[in-house]
Formats: C-alpha cells, sequence, structure tokens
C-alpha cells in the first residue's frame, strides 16, 4: 500500500456517514464549527442526520420572535421530516406550531412552554402529532381543556405531560377542572405528569388517579385546591411519586423514563452571535443571517477574536479548525 493510501480521508466519507459522526459533537460545533472545515463538511451538516433532535429553548427565550421563525424552520427544514425531539420556547403564533406539526411524522418529544397558541390551532394539527409520547406546554395561558382534549384523543402513545403554570397566572382565580377532566378521559397511558400552580380540585385530581392508573410521577406543587396529604398517597399509591400540593424544597427529580432535553444545554449562548456567520458554504439557503444576531453585539469582532486565538477560552470552545 502506497504511503498516501495508508489513512482514509475524512472528507471523502458519504454525507449519512459524517452526519452519524456528527450527531455526536454539540449543537454548537455541528453550526459553527463543523460547515468551516472544508465543503463536504458543510454539505453533511445539512442533511437531516444533524437535526434529528433540536434544542434552542434558552436561546429562543431571548431572540427577536422573527429571528426564532427563521431559525426554527430552518432547522426543521433539514430534518427531512426526520425530527424527533424539539425544544423551543415562545412560539408567538399558530404559524410556525402548524409549521412544525407538517413535519413532524418522527416526532416524539415536543417541549414548546411559554407559546402563544390557541385551542383551535391544537384541535385542527393535533391530528399531524400522533407520534408524541412526550409533551410540555406549560405557561401557555391561551390554550384550555379544549387543547387538551384534541391532544388525548390523537396522541394515544402520550406518557408524559408538562403543564405546569406560573403562580402569577393563576393567582386569585377559581378552581377550573376542565384541564384535568381532559387528562383524565383521554389520557390514560400517562406515567409523568406535572401540574405546578394548577387551578385542580380535590375531585378533579382523584378522576385523573382513577383514570391513570400507571402514573409513576406527578407535580402537585402549588395546587392549592387538593386537599389530599401524602399519608393518603402512601397509602392508596405506593408505587406513585407526588410533590406537593405544599410547595416544597425537594428534588426536583430528573426524567428517567424519557431523557431530559438537556444534550444541547450548554449550547444557547453561543447561538446568538455564531450562527451561520461568515462563509458557511453552499448550505446556508442562499441567505445572510447576520441580521438575526444583532441584538447580542458585534458580530464580526467576536468571530475574528476567537479565529485569532483570543478568548477561546473565555467562550469554552474547542480551538479553531
Amino acid at each position: 500500500m502506497e504511503e498516501g493510501d495508508e489513512y482514509r480521508r475524512w472528507d471523502e466519507l458519504i454525507p449519512d456517514a459524517l452526519g452519524l459522526i456528527f450527531r455526536n459533537l454539540s449543537l454548537q460545533e455541528i453550526l459553527t464549527m463543523v460547515p468551516r472545515v472544508c465543503k463536504s463538511w458543510s454539505r453533511a451538516v445539512s442533511g437531516p442526520y444533524c437535526w434529528q433532535e433540536i434544542n434552542i429553548e434558552e436561546w429562543s427565550t431571548r431572540c427577536h420572535p422573527d429571528h426564532l421563525d427563521r431559525m426554527l424552520q430552518m432547522l426543521i427544514t433539514r430534518s427531512c421530516g426526520s425530527l424527533r425531539k424539539l425544544c423551543v420556547s415562545g412560539l408567538h403564533n399558530d404559524t410556525n406550531f402548524s409549521f412544525l406539526a407538517d413535519h413532524a411524522g418522527s416526532l416524539q418529544t415536543l417541549r414548546i412552554p411559554r407559546s402563544d397558541i390557541s385551542d383551535s390551532i391544537v384541535e385542527q394539527i393535533a391530528g399531524r402529532l400522533s407520534t408524541v409520547t412526550f409533551l410540555d406546554v406549560s405557561y401557555c395561558n391561551k390554550i384550555s381543556g379544549r387543547a387538551l382534549e384534541a391532544i388525548g384523543k390523537h396522541c394515544k402513545l402520550l406518557v408524559g405531560l408538562c403543564r405546569n403554570m406560573h403562580p402569577l397566572d393563576t393567582e386569585g382565580l377559581e378552581a377550573q377542572d376542565d384541564e384535568a377532566y381532559a387528562i383524565a378521559t383521554t389520557m390514560p397511558k400517562l406515567k409523568r405528569l406535572e401540574m405546578a400552580y394548577h387551578l385542580v380540585s380535590t375531585e378533579s385530581l382523584l378522576q385523573i388517579l382513577s383514570s391513570c392508573t400507571n402514573l409513576e410521577f406527578m407535580d402537585l406543587r402549588g395546587c392549592w385546591n387538593v386537599n389530599l396529604d401524602n399519608k393518603f398517597f402512601k397509602e392508596k399509591f405506593q408505587k406513585l411519586t407526588v410533590l406537593g400540593p405544599l410547595v416544597m424544597e425537594d428534588y426536583y427529580e430528573a426524567n428517567d423514563w424519557e431523557e431530559d432535553c438537556s444534550e444541547y444545554s450548554d449550547d444557547s449562548d453561543y447561538l446568538a452571535w455564531g450562527f451561520l456567520a461568515g462563509d458557511g458554504g453552499d448550505y446556508d439557503d442562499d441567505e445572510s443571517y447576520d441580521e438575526m444576531w444583532d441584538d447580542e453585539g458585534r458580530l464580526e469582532e467576536l468571530e475574528l477574536r476567537f479565529y485569532e486565538g483570543a478568548d477561546a477560552g473565555l467562550y469554552g470552545w474547542p480551538p479553531s479548525p
């Protein structure tokens, strides 16, 4: 074998193989580092294998709505229907929700807290979310029992639901049991249910406990209208772990049966200034995204300082390729 043939060239690997390898990298590296190595790597990260799991939840809480729209649509489009997990906060209209549902054929985990979605849009598209097993619609103040009923009727595989509320949003209001009854009547396979600071009564909660016999964990902190104590749960539901109703300083248990969306939890800060800027190669949809990060500072300066070797340690980034 000739000396030049001893090692395989990484840039000659087929895009699908590269995509499988890049899935082991952080989202930060996939978006900002890999595309700069060579054109073949740049093309590879535009394929679906890198985008089966997308987490931009932290970044989306502080970005401009227009920037969120463009980022979300681009990443979901790149998944080519293979998206399995999506974590994003603050969808600000029904159009975004409808768009992600159009690409949800393989979606299993969906976290969209603080989103401005309505009962009507959920009822319209719930049928396209039939593969979802874990759903987080916490702090979505415009939906009610109607939306949860539609979700329960169409998402037959659902085993986890987060429907936490902010205490300021429920303070002073009377008990509203429509959501609890919707859960009880349409989501019998639930194993994990979070309803912190929700306006549920003792009667509606008992209905959930009677119908959802597979429950393993419930978060009832701040559910002041529930008059059940720990002794009751220990006697009647020995396999069920319950937090609340009184607010406690207990450790908030990690989700053991559905992986917490934390793979990229440390990657949100870079998105504000590093994403698809500069010479992104052939795959950046022929459009400049520089203005997306104007609110976060001067992108060009930060990139120049980083690629010259300055401040790399400050941001925790690896050496530039």
